[in-house]
This record gives structure tokens, C-alpha cells and sequence, in this order.
């Protein structure tokens, strides 16, 4: 069996990897990212009826400004999100399965004023009529170098990485390029096809999930580790 790499910032990279040992694949992580809270200005919660948040982060990292909205339901990007956000004292209202874009369209045909709790790189959105954003950039994703031991586990086998985030496939393209790790022996499995693009070409093999969810993610990885 091919070894996994997991690169997600510590906290996920733990529950993924826990996630992964009980599929039972042989999956190993360093964070090549770390996360960090941002000052933010916090709107008078009178004007929003509620949040929409695409990341687990925003409860984690968005310190004492979240406790004005704990009466304002939560329309989270997926199950993670969703189960952080009632972990911190939130209701998740809504619970999506492809993208934000997505969780804004099923609220069609409502006047809202949603509170986007954002990273300060986050994708484009389309409200539809009569739903206004309030959009609130509330942590970031600072990159980290590759450490010296993960350099050497990608030159060792055939290991194939998790790719959560453009971001994360772009820098991880970059530091191997940087140490001079050869592409060809690496396999990628992304969590969806704009991830995958990022990650650009010269890898062994790059595939991504059948669905944007960690379920989908690690059945891939198992296919490709075995």
C-alpha cells in the first residue's frame, strides 16, 4: 500500500488523519499551513439575519465578535462547518453539499442580510436577488515551509498527497520545485477539479474526489494507495 500525506493546518490535518487510519489507509501529515485570527469589524447585529461561513475556522478563529450573533442561524458550506458551528453555541439552519454558491442559491426568493465570516482568501459569490452580503475577512492561511523530513517522505515510494485548497496544491507545487523534489513519483488527490488545476502538471498522477466532501476525498486516496 502507497503511503497518504495530509498538509491542511494542524487541526485538520489531525481529524484527517484520524479519519483516514480508521478507512484504514497508512496516512501521515505535517501542516504546511498555519491559521490565524484577524481583527475584524463587527456589524450591528440588528441589520443580519444570519451567517453563511464556508470553514470550521470562522468558529475557531473568530474570537469574542462571534458572541453578538449566537441567536442568528447558520448556513454552513458542509458537515464540518456545520458541526463546529453547533459546538460553539450556533444552530445551523442550512447544511450544503457543493459550495457555497450552492448553500446561497437553496435560500432563493428570501429577503436576508447574511454576515459572510470569511478567510482572507475566499472565492467569489452571486447572491440572488434580494439576499445582501455583509462579507467580514476573520482569519488567514499563512503558508510554511516544507520541513526536511516531509521532503524526504515525498521522495520515498509513491505517496500520494490530499489536496484541500488551491492554495495548498499551488504552494505545495512551489516547495517542491524550491527543494528540488522531483513531481513525477507524486500523486495528487484533490477535493475537486479547480483544486486539482492549481496543483499544475508534471505529477505521477492527478485525480480529483466524485464529490467535494472528506468521505469522497479519502475513498479516492484509498484507491490510489492501493
Amino acid at each position: 500500500m502507497k503511503r497518504a500525506i495530509v498538509i491542511r493546518p494542524r487541526r485538520g490535518m489531525e481529524e484527517t488523519l484520524a479519519a483516514g487510519r480508521a478507512a484504514g489507509l497508512d496516512i501521515v501529515g505535517w501542516p504546511l499551513f498555519e491559521m490565524r485570527p484577524l481583527a475584524w469589524d463587527v456589524p450591528v447585529p440588528e441589520g443580519i439575519d444570519g451567517l453563511l461561513v464556508g470553514s470550521a475556522n470562522a468558529f475557531r478563529l473568530g474570537g469574542p465578535g462571534l458572541a453578538a450573533f449566537t441567536d442568528k442561524p447558520v448556513h454552513a458550506v458542509g458537515k464540518a462547518t456545520a458541526d463546529a458551528a453547533r459546538a460553539a453555541g450556533f444552530r445551523a439552519a442550512s447544511v450544503g453539499a457543493g459550495g457555497l454558491q450552492q448553500v446561497l442559491n437553496g435560500l432563493a426568493g428570501q429577503p436576508l442580510t447574511l454576515l459572510r465570516l470569511a478567510g482572507e482568501k475566499h472565492v467569489p459569490l452571486n447572491p440572488p436577488l434580494g439576499i445582501v452580503l455583509v462579507t467580514r475577512v476573520i482569519y488567514q492561511s499563512v503558508a510554511l515551509p516544507m520541513p526536511e523530513d516531509m521532503a524526504q517522505a515525498l521522495q520515498e515510494g509513491d505517496p500520494v498527497v490530499l489536496l484541500y485548497s488551491a492554495d495548498a496544491a499551488g504552494h505545495l507545487a512551489c516547495e517542491c520545485h524550491r527543494l528540488g523534489i522531483g513531481k513525477e513519483r507524486i500523486a495528487l488527490a484533490a477535493l475537486g477539479p479547480r483544486i486539482a488545476a492549481a496543483a499544475g502538471p508534471g505529477w505521477a498522477q492527478l485525480r480529483s474526489a466524485s464529490a467535494p466532501n472528506e468521505a469522497a476525498l479519502l475513498a479516492l486516496a484509498q484507491d490510489m494507495c492501493h
